[in-house]
């Protein structure tokens, strides 16, 4: 093996960094002589020259094995040795650099027009109002309504929203409806603002707020028991003899049969508890009004003091009462309250920063887990809060952890979360149609409704974690991804707006194929001046014409297991809206809506949420 000469005048080593080695002929073979003068100059130190001599220190290696090299030509060398530095330093300097450069912000969008589809979603609310009618409302065969509303109880009842296709107004979903829009302000106000909704989404919500105050009378004195408590859960009837707002087919407008009230007391824990969650994310919203937030959190707080206070064993839902929810269990039957307790001391905390409410969430978690029934499981509707409070709790648990003692409750709040995003994406957990719609209840119709929030919760928690700069989660032995979740909640709003077998859109108005003939009084009646009575209704109720209103942004309820739908006024499970489903669509909507930022623009991170606005009240 050839040796290098060094340059030295002495046995020890040299260290500089100028080497000599012997040279080759053109045939290759290598010059006898060791002298330097038959050797080429190689200077492979790419950084300045020390001036310490190090030629008296001894080398501890053998010359052949620290110069086992035959170079012809330095200039290769250093070469060489400058692009290899280059290619380091770029590596580690792109290895740095990845977690921001990831294209976050330029996800597969949909190629529908969100905004439009929004505008559209909220003003299926406008057509649901009741009361004194906004004279400004884009919605033109609408005008004033059930202006006699609670007279029969001699309290002020006036406004609100009508449920769905009839013209009774339930506060339990109106309370969760709310809440729910309430969130999606809290979340996403900026985009709301981005695309000019703002301010329409918040009218909405007041308009349900203030409604929501009229329902509970507080007790006159302190010494008042708390089961005589005053709590209206119902306006409208079903079954009083004559005419009702279920046989009978009138627009709210003409109605001239009786329109009953009923009453709960503070035993109706999640009647209350609902109220309270709306009325305190309502009171995040209009933070800016201090004096309408205040008595949103006054009224708030005064119920859930007065619910929590009853007898553990005289708490109960609000259905089991006759007098309370005797009429609304065909349609709103509640199977439970522990998770209408545990929401509403969450949003009061939120609401305060007072950590008894808190508090109190950790003591009832469990509890409200415990209490919830199987079919109910993975769902967000306005009967099943539990896994909406495990979102809400592990956000707090990111970004604002409280710690000791709370931790108890935030941890497993946030491997829930986990397992409800893996089952949104498991085969195996929850069937899907053949069109690729989930089936979260697949026994019971209607299952837009369920599908929107579902990829509301979807979306939300990607957000989530996008700004924690995360790109994924797990549970158990299953991965997933930020992409994984962003393509199911984004497949689940594409199938609702016109992706599927049908080619057609399930939101009226959106699209070019849509439901024609919407279970829907107002919408089915013309709106020509004439008063039609509950007889005259009956022609429009069963008449194959479409709908001579178009109820625009309405989500009807959706196709069977197989994808099938039918347009069919009669068929209400396929064609009727609510105003709680339209609501998780608003909230999958405003979720996937894109901000308008580019990629690089490091204010989006988070697809447009506002990371610590919901933190505002916590100290």
């Amino acid at each position: 093996m050839p040796e290098s000469t060094l340059s030295s005048s002495s046995p020890d080593m040299n260290c500089s960094s100028v080497s000599y080695v012997h040279s080759i002929n053109e045939a290759g073979r290598l010059l006898p002589s060791a002298s330097r003068w038959n050797s080429i100059e190689i200077d492979y130190n790419p950084f300045p020259k020390s001036s310490i001599e190090y030629d008296s220190l001894p080398s501890p290696y053998s010359k052949s094995v620290e110069f086992n090299l035959v170079i012809t030509d330095k200039t290769h060398l250093k070469r060489f040795v400058y692009i290899s530095i280059f290619l380091v330093l770029a590596i580690l300097a792109l290895v740095l650099l990845l977690p921001f450069l990831a294209p976050k912000h330029s996800h597969h969008g949909s190629s529908k027009n969100l905004t439009l589809a929004i505008n559209q979603a909220l003003t299926f609310f406008e057509a649901q109002k009741s009361g004194h009618f906004p004279k400004n409302s884009s919605v033109s065969f609408r005008g004033d309504s059930g202006l006699q509303d609670g007279n029969s109880s001699s309290h002020d009842l006036v406004g609100g929203f009508y449920d769905s296709g009839n013209n009774i107004k339930f506060s339990f979903p109106t309370a969760y409806t709310i809440t729910l829009l309430s969130w999606t302000v809290i979340e996403y106000h900026q985009k709301y603002a981005d695309i000019g909704e703002l301010e329409h989404v918040k009218d909405i919500i007041k308009w349900g707020s203030d409604y929501l105050l009229k329902l509970f009378v507080p007790p006159i004195n302190a010494t008042s028991s708390s089961t005589n408590n005053n709590l209206y859960s119902q306006v409208g009837s079903t079954t009083n003899d004559g005419f009702n707002d279920v046989t009978c087919w009138q627009r709210p407008e003409d109605m001239s049969y009786s329109r009953p009230v009923s009453i709960c007391n503070s035993t109706a824990s999640d009647l209350a508890g609902e109220i309270v969650a709306a009325l305190s994310a309502a009171s995040l919203v209009f933070g800016e009004d201090k004096a309408y937030s205040g008595e949103l959190i006054k009224g708030a707080e005064k119920l859930f003091e007065l619910a929590t206070a009853v007898d553990p064993s005289a708490q109960g839902t609000y259905t089991m009462s006759d007098a309370c929810g005797g009429q609304a269990r065909q349609f709103y039957n509640s199977s439970g309250f522990e998770d209408e307790l545990v929401w509403a001391g969450t949003w009061l905390f939120f609401a305060t920063g007072n950590t008894t409410y808190l508090g109190s969430v950790t003591q009832k978690r469990t509890s409200a887990e415990t209490e919830e029934i199987p079919s109910e499981k993975w769902i967000f509707d306005w009967n099943n809060k539990i896994t909406a409070n495990a979102v809400l709790l592990t956000r707090l648990r990111f970004f604002h952890d409280m710690g000791y003692p709370y931790a108890a409750a935030l941890q497993p709040s946030t491997t829930r979360t986990d397992l409800l995003m893996c089952s949104y994406l498991s085969e195996h957990i929850f069937k899907k149609t053949p069109g690729g719609l989930i089936l979260l209840r697949p026994d019971d119709g209607k299952p837009l409704q369920f599908a929107a929030t579902a990829s509301f919760l979807s979306k939300l928690y990607s957000d989530y974690l996008d700004l924690l700069q995360r790109q994924g989660g797990s549970c158990s032995s299953h991965n997933y991804t930020l992409e994984m979740l962003r393509h199911f909640s984004m497949s689940q709003v594409d199938y609702i707006l016109g992706d599927n077998p049908m080619k057609m859109s399930y939101v009226v108005g959106f699209g070019e194929s849509y439901p024609v003939h919407v279970h829907h009084r107002s919408s089915s009646i013309p709106w020509d001046g004439h008063q039609y009575s509950c007889e005259d209704g009956d022609k429009w109720l069963y008449s194959e014409q479409p709908n001579p209103n178009t109820l625009l942004g309405a989500m009807v309820g959706g196709p069977d297991q197989h994808d099938k739908f039918l347009d069919d006024r009669k068929k209400p499970w396929f064609t009727e809206p609510s105003i709680s489903s339209n609501a998780g669509l608003v909230a999958a909507l405003i979720a996937l809506h894109n901000p308008p930022c580019e990629s690089s623009d490091f204010s989006c991170v988070g697809s447009g949420i506002d990371k610590m606005g919901i933190f505002t009240n916590i100290r």
